[in-house]
């Protein structure tokens, strides 16, 4: 079978290491009665260890080239099975392959609505995008396993008070519980990356409601941080409505401006400060509106 030509335009670093690959796809036990749905297969290095679990599998690729030899692959790997035995899969296909970019998903359409495992070797440049997906259809992805830039992977689970804490930290861990897992070489991917690699599982943690407008939390951390050397009292001045030169402050203004949170960079604030901070701000924003 022709080989797939990695393509700078989708971020693809086929991992070539059997041994990772195999450890990647053993970090989806957390959730062992689960179907799986693994992101960017590639050429299926690490589907075919996926494919060893008693559980439905479900692959999304966007690029047609891989899409094709996976087809191929995994019919190859079917017949050269020993005659009679069961095949896992009900839907007939084992892998089901689906062709198409998962950032467009409806994800409620995949294992009839139900809870899914999210895991894969994600491309580098849309792997936050991913995680924002992941946040945003919670309720269905109970754990996210797989491997990123190890960069990110710093981010994700770091604590507050670290370089490395900021926005990923605050909006993932604020629903899961991050694991990072083990480093990954640049040298065990064709084309090599330029940068190392991280495996790392998040498991979702008991949070069903976060106590504020979680709209408003999501914007108030990405804002804060897009200013992280600044003191909050200064970088959250664009979400607060314009005072007019000489007039008192309001109470709900006061309450805020008197917090010790206004001294404060974003990185020093835990997820629970930054909620009572959203409710902070939330209450000016209504009083402003009603009045």
């Amino acid at each position: 079978m022709k080989q797939v030509r990695p393509k700078k335009n989708l971020g693809q670093h086929f991992l070539t290491d059997l041994s990772i690959a195999r450890r990647i796809a053993d970090t989806v036990d957390a959730c062992p009665d689960l179907p799986v749905l693994e992101v960017g297969p590639g050429m299926g290095v690490m589907t075919q260890f996926l494919m060893e679990k008693p559980r439905q599998l479900s692959v999304v690729e966007i690029d047609r080239e891989s899409v094709t030899y996976l087809k191929e692959f995994f019919e190859k790997k079917r017949g050269r099975k020993e005659e009679g035995e069961k095949m896992r899969d009900e839907r007939g296909e084992n892998p089901r392959i689906i062709e198409g970019d998962f950032l467009r998903m409806d994800l409620r359409t995949l294992f009839d609505g139900g809870q899914f495992v999210l895991t894969g070797n994600y491309p580098y440049d849309i792997s936050s995008q991913i995680f924002f997906k992941m946040i945003d259809n919670r309720d269905l992805i109970p754990c996210c396993t797989g491997m990123i830039q190890r960069e990110v992977a710093l981010r994700i689970a770091s604590q507050p008070g670290t370089k490395a804490y900021g926005i990923l930290s605050v909006l993932i861990q604020a629903w899961y519980d991050v694991e990072y897992l083990f480093t990954v070489d640049e040298t065990v991917f064709n084309p090599p990356p330029k940068v190392k690699s991280a495996v790392i599982r998040m498991m979702r943690n008991e949070v069903q409601q976060l106590g504020c407008n979680e709209q408003l939390f999501r914007r108030l951390v990405k804002s804060v941080f897009n200013q992280r050397r600044k003191m909050l009292r200064v970088s959250l001045r664009q979400l607060l409505p314009t005072r007019k030169e000489g007039c008192s402050l309001r109470k709900e203004e006061e309450i805020l401006y008197s917090s010790p949170y206004m001294t404060k960079r974003p990185e020093q604030l835990t997820i629970t400060e930054f909620v009572e901070l959203t409710n902070m701000v939330d209450s000016i924003l209504c009083t402003n509106t009603i009045i």
